[in-house]
């Protein structure tokens, strides 16, 4: 007596339909559709592919077959999901094609021997050109990814030979998986590589601005470093926390460019140099940002109107940094213009040029005994009475015209400190002068 499972066997095969008309003209319209559909299976086919340790034989023909049909299929899904897709020119579109085919066709080949690495993003996107990979973000790509596996996965029922449905779907995750780590890979290595290079550029305009060199270079590398431009510059120099390596000074980019619009950060020795940039209040970012320095001095250059001119604020600045332990009660931060008399000491030119400019000139220019009622005050003792009886006239005349100097220079006779600066001006221009 024959076995339970043959016995079935030959039972059902003596069971079949028996040829004739009615077996050839069939039953169901929905069957023949199906048919055309999938590629029916040959006889065998179920238990050879169930044997095949390389995963379904039949697998690997259909989704060859059906790869144009994935590729549509593909196309039609990236449409209707992905509004950055919709957005690309005709160009571009048709070459997400071509790389969403690549991708199938890189399936196809490696699900021949999937004991092998599968294809990496750069192959795929070999059949694309250069610009549009630069134009596809990490995000973009993994979602072009995710389109095609879940494409592949959906017509995986009717590609997959019966019995082998589930084998093509783990093959396709898998595959999918691979994939999407060779694009994080590739993208990490290229903002590894692009970080680098940031850090390299950022550092040579940091250096230019501090030589004084503001030609057409230093604007194209100023734009490659996606400095906006908006509002106004200055540079902040002072004494460095610590040996800066690239993570910390990557750490300071970070707070200065939430603190300011733009900012960049270069290390000279000891010295930590910040370029700020913005339409806000850059002293007062400046300011916010005093932890970031190491002990000591930390001077602010004066304000320009633009990047490329902010070769004279850290002129001013680095200025200001020398001269700065000449005023030991200065505040911190200092304006490098407050610094303007410790400066003329340390051979600033600029900072001579500006004390004349700015306080002797227009005392001169003024008329009146304005310039010689402030040479009398200083010469004095800086005492109203001892003034006022130099000059032969009553006190509050004195008073009266050295409230006219505080407003045309806009430094303040009676205070102490401000005493001071007009006093170094005074010499500076009578030195001119003679």
């Amino acid at each position: 007596m024959p076995p339970p499972r043959r016995a079935a066997r030959v039972s059902a095969q003596k069971t079949g339909p028996e040829p004739g008309p009615a077996a050839d003209r069939g039953d169901s319209q929905e069957t023949d559709q199906a048919t055309e559909a999938t590629p029916g299976p040959v006889p065998g086919e179920v238990s050879a592919a169930a044997t095949d340790p390389a995963g379904f034989p039949m697998n690997l023909q259909r989704v060859r077959e059906a790869s144009g049909l994935l590729t549509a299929a593909a196309m039609r899904r990236l449409d209707e999901d992905l509004t950055w897709y919709r957005d690309l020119p005709a160009e571009d579109r048709s070459y997400v094609g071509l790389v969403a085919q690549a991708g199938i066709n890189a399936f196809t080949s490696w699900f021949t021997d999937p004991d092998r690495p599968p294809h990496g993003v750069s192959e795929i996107f070999a059949a694309a050109p250069t610009e549009l990979t630069r134009s596809i973000s990490l995000q973009h790509t993994l979602q072009l990814v995710r389109v095609v596996v879940d494409v592949v996965e959906t017509h995986s029922d009717r590609i997959a030979a019966p019995g082998g449905e589930r084998d093509l779907r783990e093959a396709v995750l898998r595959y999918s998986r691979e994939v999407a780590f060779s694009a994080a890979e590739v993208y990490a290595r290229a903002a590894e590589w692009r970080g680098a290079w940031d850090a390299r550029l950022e550092a040579l305009v940091v250096d230019a601005l501090v030589r004084g060199d503001g030609d057409d270079s230093l604007r194209s590398r100023i734009s490659a470093l996606g400095w906006s431009g908006r509002g106004n510059a200055l540079v902040v120099v002072g004494l460095a926390t610590e040996e800066l390596d690239e993570i910390r000074t990557a750490e300071i980019r970070r707070v200065a460019r939430r603190a300011a619009g733009d900012a960049l950060v270069g290390i000279h020795g000891d010295r930590l140099v910040l370029v700020l940039g913005g339409e806000g209040d850059l002293v007062a970012a400046a300011t916010s940002l005093l932890s970031r320095f190491g002990t000591g001095p930390v001077v602010i250059g004066t304000q320009v109107p633009s990047l490329t001119d902010a070769a004279r604020s850290a002129r001013s600045a680095l200025a200001g940094l020398t001269a700065a332990p000449a005023w030991p009660q200065a505040p911190r931060p200092v304006m490098a213009d407050d610094l303007l008399p410790e400066r003329v000491l340390t051979g600033d030119y600029t900072a001579r040029a500006t004390l004349i400019a700015q306080a002797f000139t227009p005392l001169q220019e003024s008329g009146g005994a304005v310039l010689e009622t402030l040479s009398a005050y200083l010469g004095t003792g800086r005492s109203l009475e001892a003034a006022a009886r130099h000059l032969y006239v009553h006190p509050n005349t004195v008073r009266y015209r050295l409230r006219k100097v505080s407003e045309i220079t806009g430094w303040d006779p009676l205070d102490a400190r401000e005493s001071f600066v007009l006093q170094v001006a005074l010499a500076l221009g009578q030195l001119g002068r003679g």
